[in-house]
């Protein structure tokens, strides 16, 4: 075990940096996007289905948001620590983090699942549903629901993989689940003639899928963190740790879906075609910027893993190669975003109004895609590093602090249009407020180097 210890040491602190974030990154970038394909693959599925069902997807995005903010909250915030401890070397303290992170997602995602099972039709409406849309929303949020724990547990056991380095496995578990979700999806969805429900069940079998084979590399004791109950810690010093160190994903996903209730209701003004089109060009958008998250998840426990052991150099040329290659790599996509856009939107649903609506939107998003090179890598790096509270406030910006008033006032000035580019807008604004934390985080690092 020590020898294993020590390789994955070596190997984070003194690997090239253009080796090691690439092998890191690349696992992780597949798996995001396998997650990626599928959430947008349950977007095409049920398209099909007709205007008012695309549309429900969208309604019950932001409720999955809820989900996913929980698991990245406590997943992130456990896999920062676990870096910088192994990268210090206290791996006693690693096991007691990933241990106590995976019972309290446990925890939370049966807590969330009973309070909205409760009353899911009033949950929904206050989503964004409209009457014509509750149906088709109902049914899929139920079976999105019923899954919460384990998609909760999913993000902790992925990210306690990719803090250690173990990034390819972590990307296999991911994307066999994801496989299997977009293979069972037209199944469930037309065969056994379940609509929405099947796509819904499709989502949670394949996660259950991939929590199997992230627990039995666990249970086989195959990484260098142990998670066993022995370690689940009773002290709330370490869940006021992990969360405090994850709240900037909380803020993140959970202003997600503020953000998504915001733009449906706002959408639904003009009614369910609206509201089809953003759904369908907010997936697509969420498609490609998913690339950068993975680039993204790839580079933090580097980061955090040489910040830990004090090597503040490779911390800074971690941030430079991942935000480079990564502004160029958004720039291809979002080129071809703006190019493609009504045929894209077409491929989903082929109908007038939404093709309209939704190519605009998507070209608007397309031009300010790069920036997320910007906005994410900061934030990660801040987050990788323990600097919780400038990670929270970057975090807060892009569907916060600036798209929350955008959203709410630009439709009133401009109508539909405001609706449409509203998410441009904040990453724009975003991008330029990263930049000042960015460079005051490298001069602070040129201090600690010196000893001041």
């Amino acid at each position: 075990m020590e020898q294993k210890e020590d390789s994955q040491y070596k190997s984070m602190t003194s690997d090239p940096i253009s080796r090691l974030i690439p092998r890191l990154a690349v696992p992780t970038v597949l798996s995001m996007l396998t997650s990626g394909v599928y959430n947008t693959a349950d977007t095409y599925f049920v398209s099909q289905l007709g205007t008012s069902a695309s549309a429900a997807v969208g309604v019950v995005f932001s409720l999955m948001a809820i989900i996913q903010a929980i698991g990245f909250t406590i997943g992130m915030g456990c896999g920062s620590i676990i870096s910088r401890r192994l990268g210090a070397r206290d791996i006693k303290a690693a096991n007691v983090c990933g241990s106590s992170a995976f019972a309290a997602a446990a925890v939370c995602g049966v807590a969330l699942s009973a309070v909205c099972l409760a009353n899911l039709k009033g949950l929904v409406k206050v989503l964004g549903a409209t009457p014509t849309i509750v149906p088709y929303a109902t049914d899929y949020a139920m079976w999105i629901l019923f899954g919460a724990p384990i998609i909760c547990v999913c993000f902790v056991m992925n990210n306690v993989l990719r803090s250690e380095g173990h990034a390819v496995f972590s990307a296999v578990a991911l994307t066999s689940g994801g496989v299997l979700n977009i293979a069972l999806d037209p199944l469930f969805i037309y065969c056994f003639g379940l609509g929405t429900k099947g796509a819904a069940m499709a989502t949670v079998a394949s996660q259950a899928v991939s929590f199997l084979i992230f627990l039995q590399f666990f249970v086989r004791k195959k990484g260098t963190v142990v998670l066993s109950i022995k370690y689940v810690s009773a002290k709330i010093k370490v869940y006021w740790e992990i969360f405090s160190v994850g709240v900037p994903a909380l803020f993140r996903q959970g202003l997600a879906s503020v953000a998504t209730i915001l733009l449906n209701t706002s959408a639904g003004a003009y009614g369910d075609a609206a509201i089809s089109a953003m759904t369908i060009s907010t997936k697509v958008i969420m498609l490609c910027a998913s690339v950068m998250i993975g680039i993204g998840q790839g580079f933090a426990p580097v980061a955090g893993y040489n910040y830990g052991a004090r090597i503040f150099k490779r911390v800074r040329k971690a941030y430079t190669f991942t935000a480079t290659g990564a502004f160029f790599i958004l720039l291809g996509l979002a080129a071809a975003l703006f190019a493609f856009a009504p045929q894209i939107v077409k491929c989903f649903r082929n109908d007038e109004q939404v093709i309209s609506v939704g190519a605009f939107a998507l070209r608007a998003q397309a031009v300010s895609l790069p920036l997320h090179a910007i906005i994410i890598s900061v934030s990660m790096l801040m987050q990788a590093c323990g600097k919780k509270y400038q990670a929270a406030f970057l975090s807060l910006n892009r569907q916060g602090i600036y798209f929350i008033p955008i959203i709410v006032l630009l439709p009133r000035v401009v109508g539909l249009a405001g609706v449409e580019v509203a998410q441009a807008a904040a990453d724009i604004i975003s991008a330029v407020t990263a930049v000042p934390y960015l460079i005051f985080f490298f001069r602070e690092l040129k201090r600690e180097e010196k000893g001041e």
